[in-house]
């Protein structure tokens, strides 16, 4: 079904995401800033990376692919660089690449007018994007089970005081999965 509804439910659903990435951004600069730098930089670009490729207006001529893939390509080296340190920096590698991926593919979207996806992007490749999806989907799941185990341990000790600071990261990180995935769905 095409018309305004599913337009405006797209539209709002497309901002909603941008808001969520954003934030969660956000938060992993000010968490970077007071740690100075470290694996919370990198987060913080994810987020802010993820909003921007989630806005749903093509404003500039184009220039968004050329900029985010040049941004992503950078991250995905740094996280290879920290894989040094060991193997719990393989996600942010993941991540990187996948957003690569995902702007190559918008990138080579059909021409207008053609037969190509119904929304102008590029779908990608299908066992590429299935894989992708299935990683996202137990991250999800593996990060909301931790997010709920933590918070029912440990989290509010029955006071009903916020949660805190782990807590916090381990929802923007479900947060930031929520969105790939939202993002890789879209495909």
């Amino acid at each position: 079904m095409h018309g305004p509804a599913t337009s405006l439910s797209t539209s709002v659903s497309a901002w909603l995401l941008v808001l969520l990435c954003a934030v969660s951004g956000a938060y992993c600069l000010r968490r970077a800033g007071r740690a100075g730098g470290g694996p919370a930089a990198g987060e913080a670009a994810m987020g802010f990376g993820m909003a921007l490729m989630a806005v749903p207006l093509r404003l500039g001529g184009g220039w968004q692919a050329p900029v985010l893939g040049a941004v992503f390509c950078g991250a995905a080296l740094h996280a290879l660089w920290l894989l040094r340190a060991g193997p719990h920096h393989a996600h942010h590698l993941v991540g990187s690449l996948t957003m690569v991926y995902m702007v190559l593919a918008a990138g080579s979207g059909a021409a207008p007018g053609s037969s190509g996806h119904a929304h102008g992007q590029g779908a990608g490749l299908p066992l590429l994007t299935g894989l992708l999806l299935l990683y996202y989907a137990g991250y999800v799941v593996l990060g909301g089970a931790r997010l709920v185990t933590a918070g029912g341990t440990g989290g509010t000790g029955g006071t009903g005081a916020p949660a805190g600071p782990a807590e916090v990261i381990r929802a923007c990180r479900l947060a930031m999965g929520i969105g790939m995935l939202a993002m890789l769905l879209t495909m």
